[in-house]
């Protein structure tokens, strides 16, 4: 490893940068150097304007794939290698704004019942239940679960803890899960037990359990959708989801109210608001 880069991963960690953003961060910077083949304190503004544009033209990559490029080479060339490049004056790109995939309770019921696998079927339900992140979920330990006072202590994105309600159903899913397997560090080992079961191995398993029910996509991430859609259907309030989801934005939050069923049921078209028709005038 350069000098370069370890100083690149020792700022990212001194701002308390997870190691997925690190690693990143890493991919893209380096990608950049081997673009040119040359080290990136070496490169202008041409050149990293250049290696942008290849991104978007060429590549095609994703708006949410060139945001974090340009995440990473302002981080870099605003910290840890400090330089006026244009990369510093970019914006990032405007992605397309969807609407989250949410599903019925019915349809989330078919597809835990019918999910083979044992620990990933208890992941899933966990993830149902509370609205954690895939990766908050496979590092859960048996410590986080308070069962004296029924709330999950969540490790989330930048280090951040919250506590989330713990459903009573799932407290007795996880007693007798935990009976049966005894795991150690993780609630949910993978192959090797030091090591937490892999998100990949989840998401095959999701794709099986929606082929094998005729259900649409279903992914670790729908399910956090229909947890924050269900309870807002439910009567929680904005506020309280987006304290339980752990946003740092309380837009995002919002977004789960242009998906609730409930809500759009209760709108009246302005078309069923009309009066009703006269009847043809009569004309002498």
């Amino acid at each position: 490893m350069t000098p370069l880069r370890q100083r690149f991963i020792e700022d990212l960690q001194l701002r308390n940068r997870s190691p997925k953003t690190i690693e990143a961060y890493v991919y893209h910077v380096r990608e950049l150097a081997r673009y040119y083949n040359q080290s990136p304190e070496q490169l202008g503004d041409d050149q990293i304007h250049r290696y942008l544009l290849h991104l978007l033209h060429h590549k095609q990559v994703s708006w949410s794939s060139y945001n974090q490029a340009v995440a990473a080479l302002r981080f870099f060339y605003g910290v840890t290698y400090p330089c006026d490049t244009v990369v510093t004056r970019l914006p990032y790109g405007k992605r397309p704004k969807r609407l989250p995939a949410v599903r019925s309770p019915q349809q989330v019921a078919l597809f835990l019942d019918t999910v083979r696998d044992r620990t990933v079927r208890i992941v899933l339900r966990t993830i149902y239940a509370t609205g954690l992140r895939i990766s908050e979920a496979l590092h859960l330990t048996a410590a986080q679960i308070d069962s004296s006072r029924m709330v999950v202590r969540v490790l989330g994105k930048g280090q951040k803890e919250r506590l989330v309600p713990l459903s009573p159903q799932l407290l007795e899913e996880l007693r007798a899960y935990w009976r049966e397997t005894r795991p150690t560090q993780w609630m949910f080992p993978g192959k090797d037990s030091h090591q937490p079961l892999n998100a990949a191995t989840v998401q095959k398993a999701c794709k099986r359990a929606c082929r094998d029910a005729g259900l649409p996509r279903i992914t670790p991430h729908t399910l956090r959708h229909c947890h924050a859609t269900h309870l807002l259907e439910a009567g929680v309030d904005t506020r309280t989801i987006q304290a339980l989801l752990g946003h740092h934005r309380i837009g995002t939050t919002a977004l789960y109210t242009h998906v609730t069923l409930a809500g759009l049921r209760q709108v009246v078209s302005p078309l069923d608001r009309l009066p009703p028709p006269q009847g043809p005038s009569t004309s002498h």
